[in-house]
């Protein structure tokens, strides 16, 4: 945009020069007056109703990054220790694997799964925390999806599409149901600090919805979310008579593009992470939590402490309102046993047990768990053959995740893979089904949330109309 009397500018070169940041951006908007801020408003303000009864509000998904062994971990396979250090039966015909992975013997389960809790739902000794809630956890055995590679697997749980650019369930739900908080997001992210995931941030993108529908990333500390806060060597003065100048420029930057959506977005985004400069530092501070709430997840231990504070975090971010929270568990290859299962389950199972046994305590004690629904497992599972000796490849074909909280049955398996874990089975569960029964436990038609694109009503459980909820988890 060119002003008379000033020669031309990128928005980049402003802001670096005007040295408010985003920050300073969020409060021109704020400052204007409620009609101007009425005017570009995003469809991202306040909540919405939902197309029905919702049987929860709030979604806290821990994804654990890399595809846990179903096989090691919730699903009891008394064929594959029977059949331990033979070959694949030839009755289960060709098998899709990598590096030839099909021709290796059975691995049995590295620890025993045993009933727990007066359902006798089989939970591994992996994870005894996690199996004194047995009574309240709802696994779906017979999930199943269509990638074996990292990144494509992630996106389908993720997106419901293996390929990248499409909304993530969290941008979907925000999206619907939009916040419940106007000074925090609808959709935040925790990531795993030890590194990055793979398939990177689209898994957590708003693809072609709105860009104020993103997942937010936070993390611990006094800086929440980095570059939120203005410069501290800028006066008052001069922030103001910058902001003004700002929201005079934006207004016209969005009339003359006749107020397109991606920058009308923005332009919200810049005005909830002034908000947000109050009300997020407050949100990761747990020092006001009890010395007892912090030990329940576990942040006095050093194996524990930096998942569980992500676990309280989730639980402080659903009691304030936030709509969906993603807690990521696992650095850029996180749970991916393929050398040794036991090495890699025990560390990854040691860190992330004791927290989100401590958050399902946490969220009943605290009258959150009607309205939360807590969802726990990863892009996929892994064979039921070895690879490497003691270590296991990836497995789409049939794995496990459980859910827990509003909405569900606790005590439960749904569904089943095969005698030895290799394929879904009985009542096979597909990623657009699970998406689908997830919109629907939060008041959301599948089949109506959608958003018009290049032409089509694009929606997250896809195209098809053959998808269906899974009634049989209900609670």
């Amino acid at each position: 945009m060119t002003i008379v009397g000033h020669r031309p500018h990128s928005r980049r070169q402003f802001l670096a020069q005007a040295g408010g940041g985003f920050g300073a951006m969020a409060l021109a908007s704020l400052l204007a007056d409620e009609s101007d801020a009425a005017a570009s408003s995003s469809p991202a303000d306040g909540p919405k109703l939902p197309h029905f009864s919702p049987r929860v509000k709030r979604v806290i998904w821990l994804f654990m990054h890399g595809g846990p062994s179903h096989v090691d971990l919730f699903d009891p396979k008394p064929d594959l220790v029977k059949l331990a250090g033979q070959p694949l039966p030839e009755s289960f015909g060709m098998v899709m694997t990598r590096r030839k992975v099909a021709e290796n013997p059975l691995l049995p389960p590295i620890k025993p799964l045993r009933p727990r809790g007066e359902s006798g739902l089989e939970v591994s000794d992996f994870l005894p925390e996690i199996a004194r809630h047995a009574d309240e956890l709802c696994v779906i055995r017979s999930l199943n999806g269509d990638s074996v590679n990292h990144p494509q697997s992630v996106y389908q749980m993720n997106t419901g599409s293996i390929l990248m650019g499409h909304p993530s369930v969290g941008s979907w739900v925000a999206y619907g149901l939009g916040s419940e908080n106007r000074d925090l997001p609808a959709f935040v992210v925790l990531p795993d600090p030890g590194g990055g995931l793979k398939g990177g941030p689209p898994a957590w993108g708003s693809g072609y919805l709105p860009a104020s529908y993103q997942g937010v990333t936070m993390r611990p500390g006094a800086q929440p979310i980095l570059h939120l806060k203005p410069q501290p060597q800028i006066s008052l003065p001069q922030q103001r008579a910058t902001l003004d100048l700002v929201q005079r420029l934006n207004r016209e930057h969005l009339a003359a593009r006749d107020n397109d959506d991606e920058l009308a977005a923005r332009i919200k985004a810049y005005e909830l992470a002034f908000r947000m400069q109050a009300a997020a530092p407050e949100l990761v501070d747990v020092s006001d939590e009890t010395a007892e709430t912090q030990t329940l997840y576990g942040l006095d231990q050093k194996e524990t402490k930096e998942f569980g504070q992500r676990c309280l975090l989730a639980r402080r971010m659903v009691e304030r309102g936030v709509r969906f929270v993603q807690v990521y568990s696992g650095d850029t290859n996180g749970w991916d046993a393929h050398n040794d299962v036991l090495d890699n389950h025990s560390k990854y199972c040691r860190a992330t047990d004791k927290p989100v046994a401590g958050l399902l305590t946490d969220l009943k004690r605290r009258g959150l768990w009607n309205e939360t629904l807590v969802i726990w497992g990863g892009e996929f599972g892994r064979m039921p053959m070895s690879e490497q000796g003691k270590g296991r490849d990836h497995n789409p074909w049939g794995y496990s995740v459980w859910l827990a909280g509003g909405g569900v049955k606790g005590g439960m398996a749904y569904g089943s893979t095969d005698p030895v874990g290799l394929r879904a089975a009985e009542s096979p569960v597909h990623i657009r089904n699970f998406h689908a029964t997830l919109l629907y436990l939060l008041g959301l038609d599948p089949q109506s949330l959608s958003f018009f694109h290049n032409g089509l009503d694009e929606r997250l459980i896809g195209p098809t109309d053959d998808v269906e909820v899974v009634k049989g988890i209900l609670a």
